[in-house]
């Protein structure tokens, strides 16, 4: 039986090599071709509902002034204004829409997305009794909130005292964004 050389070996584990993880990247770079603009479209979906849901008759994006850098679009309605926020939570960023009438009274919260603990930090973006409870709380205030530890009037979710002043921090960063507005 004939030896191969070393460099003749190398050689063909190089290339043999080349070609499998060529294949591969031309196989995920079609199915990001194929995906990427249905994620696209999903994203928007969920965006818009998350404005119609604090929104009622969702609304424009328009120019704003942000101090705080938790501000990241506003949206202007008939109703008032969407404001999307992302403070960060315990697991990263939180970003939600939060809705302000044209008086400056908030009409309601909406987690878009979070990466919070399952089962604690995540229940503030739940469609549960609790996630609602949760949220409920913002509805009507027109002041600075805060956590009931923290001296405020929400209560905190249980287990889950940086997420729940995380989505306060949002909220008093839009409320402050619609003031300085107007």
């Amino acid at each position: 039986m004939k030896q191969e050389s070393t460099l003749k070996y190398t050689l063909r584990l190089a290339v043999t090599l080349l070609l499998i993880t060529s294949v591969v990247a031309a196989v995920l770079a079609g199915v990001n071709f194929v995906t990427a603009p249905i994620i696209a479209q999903l994203k928007a979906e969920k965006l818009q509902k998350a404005i119609e849901a604090v929104l009622p008759g969702g609304g424009t994006e328009i120019g704003f002034t942000d101090e705080t850098g938790l501000v990241s679009k506003v949206y202007a309605g008939e109703a008032g204004y969407a404001v999307e926020v992302n403070p960060n939570g315990f697991g990263g960023a939180v970003t939600m829409m939060v809705g302000i009438d044209k008086s400056g009274s908030l009409l309601g919260v909406s987690i878009v997305s979070q990466s919070e603990t399952a089962g604690l930090g995540a229940v503030s973006a739940a469609n549960t009794s609790a996630g609602e409870s949760f949220r409920s709380q913002f509805a009507g205030k027109t002041d600075s909130v805060a956590v009931a530890k923290d001296g405020g009037e929400i209560d905190a979710i249980t287990g889950a005292t940086i997420t729940s002043r995380a989505v306060c921090t949002g909220v008093n960063a839009a409320l402050d964004c619609i003031a300085r507005m107007g």
